[in-house]
């Protein structure tokens, strides 16, 4: 069971920025997430929410501001310590994160907004940075999932949070290789052996309290996304040692 930090370590350095992503680095997440969207001017920006009012000092929709207009606000939000850290580009990101080893998924914000073209800028983004066999692609788009499979080979997962009667049907047929569920769809074995079954890994979002992480082994999920690294880490490695 991989752990992925989730918008990087963010309990310890505000979500999605670069001090959230070398913190994630620095405790040994196994993996980072992260999210994406396009400036007005079409360069991709790693933040979650589609406005900006509750992540920096800024207010309105990500996509009425240029990347120049993004670029001057605080994405602190409000933390102690971190005053006039910048919203990062995808670029910026995951230069980064390649010196590291830990995978990088990168998802796709693209659920409210449709973003035209936000599938190949991150994708010649990734290309530039030579970062295509650590990457892989998710979003919560059914649409954009296949949008990529047109376009890359990479790795694509689809993202759910209402419940689908037949989720690894639906991400087969849109080219996924993973399912990623919030934790409360994933009862038992069986949910994630279904999906297992036919070829698909199951990641779950958001696992932070240590009874939730000792659940998701006992599943056996192939990864969970946490805002808590560390100690998602210490739970797995301690009940990874007590199995025969």
């Amino acid at each position: 069971m991989l752990i992925w930090a989730h918008r990087g370590a963010r309990r310890q350095a505000p979500e999605n920025t670069l001090p959230a992503f070398r913190r994630a680095v620095e405790l040994g997440a196994e993996g980072v997430e992260f999210d994406v969207q396009l400036s007005a001017d079409g360069i991709p920006v790693v933040i979650h929410d589609e406005t900006l009012d509750r992540t920096t000092d800024g207010h309105g929709r990500v996509v009425d501001h240029t990347l120049a207009q993004l670029r001057e606000l605080d994405a602190s939000a409000g933390r102690p310590g971190f005053a006039g850290v910048r919203i990062p580009t995808l670029e910026a990101v995951l230069a980064t994160l390649a010196p590291a080893t830990l995978a990088i998924n990168i998802e796709l914000k693209n659920s409210v907004v449709d973003y035209p073209g936000l599938e190949r800028a991150v994708l010649d983004t990734v290309a530039d940075q030579h970062l295509a066999e650590r990457v892989l692609l998710s979003s919560f788009n059914a649409e954009s999932v296949q949008r990529l499979g047109a376009l890359t080979s990479i790795p694509r997962a689809l993202v759910y949070e209402r419940l689908l009667r037949r989720p690894w049907a639906l991400a087969l047929r849109l080219g996924a290789t993973a399912v990623h569920p919030p934790s409360r769809f994933v009862l038992s074995r069986a949910y994630v052996a279904r999906a297992h079954q036919v070829g698909l890994a199951v990641r779950v979002w958001t696992v932070n309290s240590e009874r939730e992480v000792e659940r998701m082994h006992r599943c056996g999920v192939d990864g969970i996304f946490t805002d808590v690294p560390d100690v998602a880490l210490a739970v797995r490695d301690r009940l990874d040692a007590s199995l025969p």
